[in-house]
């Protein structure tokens, strides 16, 4: 007779299934609207949407800490609120910008299925940051990536469609390379756990062949399927065509929500092995920070398209926060939520500022959407649009006292502290070469708001942008805001993360 197996509802602790439980069931609450009432304005999905995020949100930050639920498949620690804290509010911020006014070009938004699958999106990502189990995070990832490939798509143009290929063929690569890393620890250790995974570990002789070499072929396995994901070199090329055929508020989403939730299980795969004092896989990170960030500032040095720029501008960004990742320490952990946390208002405000100039034709350029010389002289057309939009450009080139500069400074100062408490100088050789990259990503930057205040606008400037909704408006002045004043609450912020951070525990 088979041993009958009881459940206890308190121990399945089902609160930790509630804010990816809020995300779809609300995806599902937009689809059954649609059932029994077609054809309704997109401003009531665009308010439903929101309206769940704030619940969502809600229930993230009201859930307490280091705890686990549905048979340990869920880990809530301080990571994984904060996480997903930042994917809430980035996505609450997106949103507004589906209330645009320039008909039926950018018909997707109408579509009542674009806000489900934009909720079960967030809903992948948010198990991707609140579980350490190989395979739930492999279903958040696909649910996440499955979504956003079609949300691309649904722009429904030839370039959207495009993009929306090509990122799902990386998609399937960065799939493939993720399963055959997980096969490998799976097979070295009978665990898919990421914690019970680190405690085998910790019994093994890491410096013996046999388990130095599956463990280092693990990890490259592992690292190509973050940088297929994060945009790492040499893994970014996909990375500005799917931004350039994307819709300037989804790219920039892109640049952020995505990235972040696979950082965060990069941060809890690679803590294992810097743990373990494996110092050839801190040497993996390093190396390919400093060349992701290096090389894509070069590219983007040279491109004629803002979209573009952008496009690459994050690519480097990611490759910044990456060598923080290496260090696996408290500060440096911390220091790359803040870092998202405002390249988050900085990157998708920048973005949205495209979107309030797109235009059905290319009037500047036969290649390009958004060419610099689409931005000559705004100050005089413009005047409000050529500040924000300056804003956005000095932050992101990480000029005092602009959000961004305080990302980067801690950032570069956990480099800094590393370097001073372990005695070694490469790491200082570090924190020189991300400050260099700072110094040439400026270049780019202030190009775009040389062509704004000094240049002369052209007969084909003065109809760029044109009236907005009011709730566009809002959503880009609000991160304006943020951007602007970000000293005066960056110290408290900072305070928080490191709570949570350093709270957090398997």
């Amino acid at each position: 007779m088979l041993n009958q197996i009881s459940v206890n509802a308190a121990s399945l602790n089902l609160m930790t299934l509630s804010p990816m439980l809020t995300a779809i069931g609300g995806a599902l609450l937009i689809l059954l609207v649609d059932l029994f009432k077609e054809n309704l304005h997109k401003s009531l999905y665009v308010t439903l949407t929101m309206l769940i995020l704030f619940v969502d949100l809600g229930t993230t930050y009201s859930i307490g800490i280091n705890q686990r639920g549905f048979f340990d498949l869920m880990l809530v620690d301080g990571i994984s609120v904060v996480s997903q804290l930042i994917i809430i509010v980035a996505s609450l911020l997106f949103i507004p910008l589906a209330l645009t006014d320039r008909g039926h070009k950018f018909h997707e938004y109408s579509y009542p299925e674009y806000f489900a699958l934009f909720l079960f999106m967030v809903g992948g990502f948010q198990f991707m940051t609140a579980s350490d189990n190989l395979i739930l995070i492999f279903l958040g990832l696909e649910t996440g990536s499955l979504s956003l490939y079609t949300l691309i798509a649904m722009h429904n143009t030839d370039s959207s469609r495009e993009a929306a290929v090509k990122y799902f063929t990386m998609g399937a690569m960065a799939a493939g390379f993720y399963l055959m890393g997980s096969a490998i620890m799976y097979a070295l250790t009978g665990s898919v756990e990421l914690y019970e995974i680190a405690k085998i570990l910790q019994t093994k002789d890491i410096t013996d062949i046999s388990v130095m070499v599956p463990v280092l072929g693990g990890v490259i396995m592992i690292m190509v399927a973050v940088g297929f994901k994060v945009s790492l070199f040499p893994f970014h090329l996909w990375t500005p065509d799917v931004y350039e055929g994307s819709t300037a508020p989804t790219a920039g989403y892109m640049s952020i929500v995505p990235k972040l939730a696979m950082m965060v299980f990069a941060m809890r795969f690679f803590d294992i092995f810097i743990n373990l004092d494996m110092v050839s896989v801190q040497y993996l990170i390093i190396i390919v920070s400093v060349l992701t960030m290096t090389l894509a500032n070069m590219m983007a040095l040279v491109q004629n398209d803002v979209k573009r720029m952008l496009a690459y501008s994050s690519i480097s960004h990611a490759g910044f926060a990456m060598a923080a990742l290496a260090l696996g320490t408290t500060k440096a952990d911390s220091s790359i939520y803040l870092y998202y946390a405002l390249f988050m208002t900085t990157n998708l405000g920048a973005f949205a500022m495209l979107w309030i100039s797109r235009s059905k034709v290319r009037r500047f350029s036969d290649r390009y959407d958004h060419p610099f010389e689409k931005f000559s002289g705004m100050i005089g057309i413009s005047p409000v649009a050529a500040i924000v939009m300056a804003i956005f450009m000095l932050s992101l080139a990480g000029v005092p006292p602009f959000s961004l500069f305080w990302g980067k400074l801690y950032v570069i100062s956990s480099v800094v502290d590393y370097a001073s408490a372990t005695g070694e100088v490469k790491y200082m050789i570090l924190a020189l070469v991300m400050a260099l990259n700072s110094a040439i990503a400026a270049y780019y930057y202030l190009k775009l708001v040389v062509y704004m205040f000094l240049k002369s606008p052209g007969d084909k400037n003065r109809a760029v942008y044109s009236n907005q909704s009011r709730a566009l408006i809002v959503s880009i002045g609000f991160m304006a805001a943020t951007t602007l004043f970000a000293m005066f609450y960056v110290q408290p912020f900072m305070d928080f993360i490191t709570y949570l951070v350093s709270s957090s525990g398997y």
